[in-house]
């Protein structure tokens, strides 16, 4: 249980970034460097310990036994939270990376980081209000609820994909920025 409180407090972590820039320490552009340079260290780092067996204390109190040959969700969750900054404006970007660094922690303490195939109800009705939450400020009603929406089910149902479970800290900001902008961009906004 211990090393699963440091895996979500390392998540929360990972809110300094957009919070670096909503206080004006970065610029968008800053953010955009500061995640590309982060995710090449990742893919260097996970590229020398898939091959070549990088075998890093950090990566045995960080990493789940499943992760031991795949990418690790640290990594997943670099390349998850650049591409959204890349891809999209800062508007649907913030609310897609914070449901990531805010609700999947708290999501996977609730519930207690049990490996089913479905979460429980209180754990997505939480995940789902912690999203709409941060969303809220920065989207539309309808984009909000609609992202928030993405967001649950890519934190609350883990879906095998030849074999491999998709990783939520991969599909957490990807269906919520998606979903975000697919609202923002084509559904009236709800008063």
């Amino acid at each position: 249980m211990a090393d699963e409180i440091k895996r979500r407090l390392v998540h929360i972590s990972g809110t300094g970034m957009p919070a670096f820039y909503l206080a004006g320490i970065f610029s968008w552009q800053d953010l955009q460097w500061f995640l590309l340079i982060g995710s090449s260290v990742a893919a260097i780092l996970e590229v020398i310990r898939l091959s070549f067996g990088l075998d890093w204390w950090i990566y045995d109190k960080l990493t789940r036994e499943y992760e031991q040959d795949n990418p690790a969700g640290y990594a997943l969750y670099m390349f998850s939270l650049t591409i959204v900054v890349l891809l999209l404006e800062p508007d649907i970007a913030i609310p897609a990376m914070l449901m990531l660094t805010l609700g999947d922690p708290i999501s996977g303490v609730l519930g207690s980081d049990e490996l089913r195939a479905i979460k429980r109800p209180r754990v997505l009705a939480t995940m789902f209000t912690i999203c709409l939450l941060v969303a809220v400020p920065f989207l539309t009603l309808s984009a909000s609820l609609l992202a928030a929406a993405a967001a649950t089910v890519a934190d609350g149902v883990k879906p095998r994909v030849l074999g491999f479970v998709i990783d939520d800290n991969l599909s957490i900001p990807l269906s919520a920025g998606l979903v975000g902008w697919f609202g923002v961009t084509y559904l009236p906004a709800l008063a």
